[in-house]
């Protein structure tokens, strides 16, 4: 009869691995929505981590010295946005059209229910 394999050792295995650190958790984030056309604000990460303002502020002045992000400043609330290095103009353009594209979609949306 054959012995049943306990799951035990894949449980220990999972234990064992290293889990990224905060910093790297939060580098990933910002580059994740930077390659999808995205800032990250620095308020939204001390939300999403569920950590303080000012460590937030400790680790992006960290990933900003490091040269891995770089930071515009938002035209209207002056509050700091983070991006790849690189990619600030490429994010800036697809905001922009996205703005377009929205402000588009309200004045159609507007005409047809005049219309009507």
């Amino acid at each position: 009869m054959q012995e049943k394999r306990s799951f035990k050792k894949l449980r220990d295995n999972k234990r064992n691995t290293k889990s990224q650190t905060l910093e790297d958790r939060i580098k990933d984030f910002i580059l994740r929505n930077s390659k999808n056309g995205y800032y990250t604000k620095v308020s939204t990460i001390s939300y999403k981590f569920e950590i303080p303002q000012e460590k937030a502020w400790e680790i992006i002045g960290g990933l900003l010295t490091d040269g891995t992000i770089e930071s515009v400043h938002d035209e209207f609330t002056g509050e700091m946005k983070l991006c790849e290095e690189g990619k600030t103009y490429l994010i800036l353009n697809l905001e922009q059209q996205r703005r377009r594209q929205k402000s588009r979609e309200f004045h159609i949306g507007k005409k047809r229910k005049s219309k009507n």
